[in-house]
């Protein structure tokens, strides 16, 4: 395993829009293998490469003891009726939780290492985790999605951290 460190608020990589993968190479099958590895840890949902420091479009997750991946991910459909409301925290914003809206059910059309199609979708836990790994991937974190007031306490946390 190649324990992989994890990049924090503030690191211009989780700012920065991943590139689609466009070839499958030793280095994406690596990727993955670390992506894999490194969710599969009590407390961890999701990861996104650029959370790890790579700027491509790839993103594991640990969900109800399934942990996979998929690369270039796009969100094709959202629950725009039914809304979860709960709290919403992440690896690279340690230890603060805040509440974050986001639709019930989600679902993204990427590819495997195979390059062939792969969806994944989901509800409740598993559908806040595609929307907000599909984020991090598009340069967001959680916290640019909060109400303006939440958002001003989770920035007063973070640089309190």
């Amino acid at each position: 395993m190649s324990f992989r460190e994890i990049r924090i608020v503030g690191d211009p990589v989780l700012r920065t829009p991943c590139s689609p993968i466009k070839e499958i190479t030793p280095g994406v099958r690596a990727l993955v293998e670390d992506l894999l590895e490194n969710v599969d840890d009590d407390g961890r949902a999701g990861l996104a490469a650029n959370q790890i420091g790579v700027s491509l479009r790839a993103f594991s997750w640990n969900i109800e003891g399934k942990v996979d991946y998929i690369l270039n991910p796009v969100i094709v459909a959202l629950d725009e009726e039914h809304y979860q409301d709960g709290d919403e925290g992440c690896l690279s914003v340690p230890e603060l939780w805040f509440p974050c809206k986001r639709s019930w059910y989600a679902r993204a059309e990427g590819i495997d290492l195979d390059g062939k199609k792969k969806i994944v979708e989901g509800d409740g836990l598993m559908g806040r985790c595609i929307q907000h790994e599909c984020d991090h991937l598009d340069g967001h974190l959680y916290i640019d999605r909060l109400e303006k007031s939440v958002r001003k306490k989770a920035m007063r946390a973070i640089r309190e951290l």
